[in-house]
């Protein structure tokens, strides 16, 4: 069971609305606001999309969505960093009593995350510094990122600040297992994560 979210202000909401806006104007992008900036990333490529649906099966069959834990797509994570700050991970590991703790804008208090996962598209900068400290910050217990420019998969614990303390760089041929934290045993193959995020080569 997760604690009572944090209480917040609900005044204005300008970047909030702009970001709204911004994606009714835009079907399939994905906006965010992180660290008082507004982030728009492109629609996934099928790559991504393959990576994304092949990613689930391993927490699935751990038994991560039952009555304690839910694996869920494209949940919005409401970020301590400023007054409208929110990200959208790719892939959620969450409590089942998440809804608990729904803060607004469709998004949830990050005390229900155990773990975050994003698979990286041509901004995978982001991905890699500034969702870091956004994740950190917000004491998101494990964050993995699937790094698909440079074939890595990124294994990020024990959130201290704007940081992680451990950060674990993985590649193909590796199997990863992934901090019991997240409420199950779950192994990661690298190459198979990767091989089905590869885009095509000219």
């Amino acid at each position: 069971m997760s604690p009572a979210p944090v209480e917040r202000p609900h005044d204005d909401r300008p970047l909030t609305a702009e970001a709204n806006r911004l994606m009714d104007r835009n079907p399939g992008y994905r906006v965010e606001i992180i660290g008082g900036q507004i982030l728009v990333s492109p629609p996934p490529d099928g790559p991504h999309a393959e990576a994304l649906t092949s990613l689930p099966v391993p927490f699935l069959a751990a038994g991560l969505h039952t009555s304690e834990t839910r694996v869920l797509q494209g949940i919005g994570l409401w970020l301590p960093s400023g007054t409208e700050d929110y990200a959208i991970p790719d892939l959620s590991v969450v409590d089942a009593d998440y809804r608990d703790s729904y803060v607004e804008n469709n998004c949830y208090d990050p005390i229900c995350f155990r773990l975050v996962v994003e698979v990286t598209s041509t901004n995978y900068q982001s991905d890699l510094r500034t969702k870091v400290s956004a994740y950190a910050e917000a004491m998101v217990p494990v964050y993995a990122v699937i790094d698909r420019k440079y074939q890595r998969l990124h294994v990020l614990t024990a959130p201290d600040k704007a940081t992680y303390a451990s950060h674990r760089v993985h590649a193909p041929g590796e199997l990863v297992t992934l901090p019991d934290s997240i409420g199950a045993k779950v192994t990661l193959d690298v190459t198979e994560i990767l091989t089905a995020g590869q885009p095509k080569r000219d």
